[in-house]
């Protein structure tokens, strides 16, 4: 991070391991260097509530994290603790999310660094003495002739609560986000007409360090919000996950010569030369939904859970109103069937009782006729053969 350390010689123990943080051990606008290392792939997670960094992925520059349910502890015990990390692997454009808890203590710096080879600086920097706000930042090519580009932003108890910090890196522009909010958009032309625009590969640091040491300097210590208190320890920033994009995705990042401008980076992507990224530490997932749920503060979490709320409701209510709408048109075929039945139930009735009646008038015919009257018209009797023949009977 450029702090106001850089206005004087890092010669004491203390400011040289803070600016450990942003060294760079070889600037390919000074010398030629080796190509930077490319994630490879367009995302890489990992929850520190359940893995602990891993030497392919991770170097540790100074001291070591611990690890429990809260995420990556990075603590400070005594003068001198600064744990920092860095990416073994750059990226070149992207985002970069992290879910943490700020540590407190006045003096202690909790800080998010991206930062190049060439010293292209993004920072978030969290001050142990402040509760209510977080700072972003920004620089390029190791530029401090100014320290006007800080912008602190309100915050609601980042050292009690985790909360999201988020980069979405552009070539265009760089968004800063807290909890899915925007809160600081940079564009390339406004950092001096692209000049201080951050546009090289970088690597991923995350750090605690005590700035409010006694011996920095006034204005370090009057940045980082007075002296610190080492006996008020220990002083404990909590990492619970983070995760990170590549737009590039590529698998080398080689300068193409000593300008330090984004079109000047040479992009391979040599499968053979990828990193070897820990199965348990690394995935190419996404940032799963109980990382984000854990990472979200508590109003976001109530805003969340009552916007739920709210649409369950209205999914109830809706639920009920087509149930009411379907039980209505319901009855309303209901009558419709039984007024056609009723109808056909009428009609049956009306033709049996139509039926009835002709055979009744039938029957009522056949007994007014005359007896002994065959079909010809004549009578027949009813016997022949009277004299001792057999006899006929005709019907």
């Amino acid at each position: 991070m450029k702090l106001f350390t850089r206005l004087v010689p890092a010669v004491l123990a203390l400011c040289t391991t803070a600016l450990a943080q942003i060294s760079s051990d070889c600037n390919p606008m000074n010398a030629t260097c080796s190509p930077n290392q490319g994630l490879g792939i367009s995302n890489y997670s990992i929850n520190f509530a359940e893995y602990e960094t891993s030497s392919r992925v991770w170097n540790w520059t100074a001291g070591k994290a611990t690890y429990d349910g809260n995420g990556a502890a990075f603590t400070v015990n005594k003068r001198g603790d600064t744990p920092t990390v860095k990416t073994r692997f750059y990226i070149f454009f992207g985002q970069v999310e992290v879910i943490m808890k700020a540590a407190p203590g006045q003096g202690i710096v909790s800080s998010i660094v991206v930062l190049s080879d060439t010293l292209d600086e993004i920072d978030w920097e969290l001050i142990g003495g402040n509760n209510t706000h977080v700072q972003t930042n920004y620089f390029g090519k190791g530029n401090t002739t100014s320290y006007d580009r800080a912008v602190w932003h309100p915050i609601s108890n980042p050292q009690e609560e985790y909360h999201n910090y988020t980069l979405d890196w552009s070539k265009e522009k760089l968004d800063f986000y807290i909890d899915s909010q925007i809160v600081r958009t940079l564009k390339y032309e406004d950092a001096n007409g692209g000049l201080n625009y951050p546009q090289t590969p970088s690597d991923v640091r995350l750090g605690i360090w005590a700035g409010g040491d006694s011996k920095n300097d006034k204005y370090t210590i009057e940045w980082a919000g007075g002296e610190t208190d080492y006996s008020k320890g220990p002083f404990n920033m909590y990492v619970q996950s983070l995760r990170i994009s590549d737009a590039s995705t590529g698998t080398q990042y080689t300068y193409g010569d000593r300008s330090g401008s984004m079109g000047s980076i040479q992009v391979a992507n040599d499968t053979s030369k990828a990193l070897s990224l820990d199965a348990g530490n690394g995935d190419t997932a996404a940032q799963s939904i109980k990382q984000k749920w854990n990472g979200l503060s508590t109003g976001a979490k109530i805003g969340i859970a009552a916007s739920v709320l709210g649409v369950a409701a209205i999914g109830l209510i809706v639920f009920i109103f087509c149930c009411i709408k379907q039980r209505r048109a319901g009855k309303h075929e209901k009558l419709l069937e039984d007024a056609k039945f009723e109808k056909d139930r009428t009609e049956l009735l009306a033709f049996r009782a139509e039926m009835g009646r002709q055979r009744s008038e039938k029957i009522a015919l056949m007994q007014q006729a005359p007896i002994g009257v065959g079909n010809h018209g004549y009578h027949v009797p009813s016997s022949i053969g009277s004299h001792g023949g057999r006899g006929y009977q005709r019907y």
